[in-house]
């Protein structure tokens, strides 16, 4: 038993020195190779890594797309190999040293639901009842300090009608177009019968100097350190183009370690109605048509760990968005960061939540987040604070805390099953909470990502780009799953609460509140150059759209009809490594 724990850490040693001796060879042209958010098996092995002390703590994991110099493999997806970039097969080559070549791993991923849709951070996936697939595959070429890697996606959907929302009157139509129809580019529905889409994907040009790297690229990027949602950026809705200036690694320097993003994305309306077809009682009345302009987004991230304070990181990232239109041709426009964040700032005015002090019908997110990693207890917790609001300076922000934010916090555990320490328990949970606060009552804040002024919302081609439930939702979840290096078999539950901004606009009725409770069971596994994931999702959703039905003959309040539907939901991914 000795013998074999001693055997099993010393090769990963060996691999973890070596790499760390090849990648330093390669630094100098730049080798920046981009492991895609959302990949399976590999993102969450390399984070649980550094769980167990075996990859660099300064690294945040609040800012991916990873790089193969932040996890320090030459193959970033062969966690177990060193010398894979030197391959002389027909799928990976080098010439001297300047033209490298690496063939992607192919993936496909299928989905059913069976009655309503159901997921998020699925990228190019779109929220559909019925049959979806999704595949991708591409190529990563480099000479010198440029890279080249394409890696397009391609998605069909069955797209198939379900019940949406079918609100009981006058009066709550014209709420549901006024906090979601008029106000953010969702659609119940992706049009009708199946839906066909071929995207760009997770494909980048970039020039390469290490640790910098600069270029145009259309990846999905997530900000943030959490697992499951992430307020300023995640992989719910597909990758936008956006040019981008960012680390590789972290940077260190004699007061600790930093990390950063800068980019300037286009986003781009879904072309389809809120509702599918367009119902003439509420269509007609309430229904007001959206710019047909392309909206620009620009955003910074920045993490920073202290030299002495090892394992924790803290960071901030700040987004705007503006219709194109509006950009004028000015610089403080394109590259708005470094304008107020009160708004005393802008003007001596009343406060206003939509911003018209600062002259521009434009949308801002704020985000602060922190990060501990505690290799020694194998754990690790962190924390998301934003704000969808300007405070009006800094005694308003201390006063009212609470304004117009949104906040996550999570912990996760990995314990030794045995003692070869092979095998883990893991065990992680997540709040996040982007329903608004009671200081909506007296004072207008707006629900996050959605705005007045920019009424396509914080969206991209239909879907959110931030956390992935709705906004004024609120997401718990549990984990427990067994893990052997990079397998796992687990079970999920959550409890998800539905747009409570949305329902206390048309109801006082406590019993009326969406809420999914859900279990899954899930597990991944790796054989040779194949990797599997698969999920069984099991999801009761209580008073499906706000609805109940009375029982009149029977006077007890609580008892009523009860308009829950049932949701199966079934994935299942491959991912083929050459």
């Amino acid at each position: 038993m000795l013998l074999t724990k001693i055997t099993y850490h010393r090769r990963y040693c060996v691999n973890y020195v070596l790499s760390a001796i090849m990648l330093s060879v390669f630094y100098g042209t730049g080798w920046a190779q981009s492991l895609p958010v959302g990949t399976p098996l590999l993102e969450d092995f390399y984070r649980r890594e550094q769980l167990l002390g075996r990859l660099d703590s300064t690294v945040s994991f609040s800012i991916r797309p990873l790089t193969n110099a932040v996890i320090q493999r030459l193959n970033i997806y062969k966690p177990n190999g060193v010398v894979a970039v030197r391959d002389k097969s027909i799928y990976n080559f080098t010439t001297g040293d300047t033209l490298k070549v690496h063939i992607l791993p192919v993936q496909w991923r299928h989905q059913i639901n069976t009655t309503i849709p159901y997921g998020w951070n699925d990228g190019a996936m779109i929220p559909s009842a019925g049959y979806q697939t999704m595949a991708a595959a591409g190529i990563y070429m480099q000479y010198k300090f440029l890279s080249i890697q394409l890696r397009p996606e391609y998605v069909l959907a069955q797209n198939k009608a379900y019940q949406g929302y079918n609100g009981k009157s006058a009066r709550e139509w014209s709420q549901w177009y006024v906090a979601i129809g008029n106000s953010m580019d969702k659609p119940e529905r992706f049009g009708e019968g199946w839906y066909s889409k071929f995207l760009p994907g997770q494909s980048s040009i970039r020039l390469n100097f290490d640790p910098v790297s600069i270029g145009l690229s259309s990846e999905n990027l997530w900000w943030g350190p959490s697992l499951y949602n992430s307020l300023m950026m995640s992989n719910t809705a597909p990758g936008f183009a956006h040019l981008t200036l960012n680390t590789t690694r972290p940077v260190k320097t004699p007061i600790g370690a930093f990390e950063g993003q800068l980019i300037a994305g286009r986003l781009e309306e879904s072309g389809y109605l809120p509702t599918p077809s367009g119902n003439p009682d509420h269509f007609d009345n309430y229904y007001r048509p959206k710019s047909d302009d392309w909206r620009y987004l620009s955003g910074l991230v920045l993490t920073y760990q202290p030299k002495w304070l090892p394992g924790l990181s803290i960071g901030f990232s700040r987004a705007f968005m503006m219709y194109s239109e509006s950009l004028e041709g000015k610089i403080a426009n394109y590259l708005p960061f470094f304008a107020p964040t009160s708004k005393s700032s802008y003007s001596e005015e009343q406060d206003s939540a939509l911003n018209e002090g600062e002259g521009i019908a434009r949308d801002e997110l704020l985000n602060m987040f922190v990060r501990w990693v505690i290799p020694a207890a194998n754990a690790e917790a962190y924390f998301e604070y934003g704000r969808n609001d300007h405070p009006w300076d800094s005694r308003d922000l201390v006063v009212q805390l609470e304004h117009s934010r949104s906040y996550i916090f999570g912990f996760r555990k990995l314990t030794p099953l045995n003692w070869l320490g092979t095998d883990y328990l893991n065990v992680n949970l997540e709040v996040a909470q982007t329903e608004g606060s009671k200081t909506e009552d007296i004072r207008r804040g707006g629900p996050w990502y959605r705005h007045g002024g920019v009424r396509h919302g914080y969206t991209h081609l239909g879907q959110l780009i931030g956390a992935g439930i709705d906004p004024g939702s609120n997401l718990q979840t549990l984990n427990f799953s067994w893990i052997r290096e990079m397998k796992q078999l687990g079970v999920q539950f959550q409890r998800y609460v539905h747009n409570n901004d949305f329902f206390y606009r048309i109801s006082d009725d406590m019993r009326r509140n969406w809420v999914d409770i859900s279990m899954a069971l899930y597990g991944e596994w790796d054989y040779k150059n194949l990797l599997i994931s698969s999920q069984l999702h099991f999801i009761k959703a209580m008073n499906y759209q706000y609805e109940l039905e009375e029982k009149p003959e029977i006077r007890n309040y609580w008892s009523f009809d009860e308009q829950d539907k049932f949701n199966l939901q079934f994935q299942v991914g491959l991912f083929y490594q050459f």
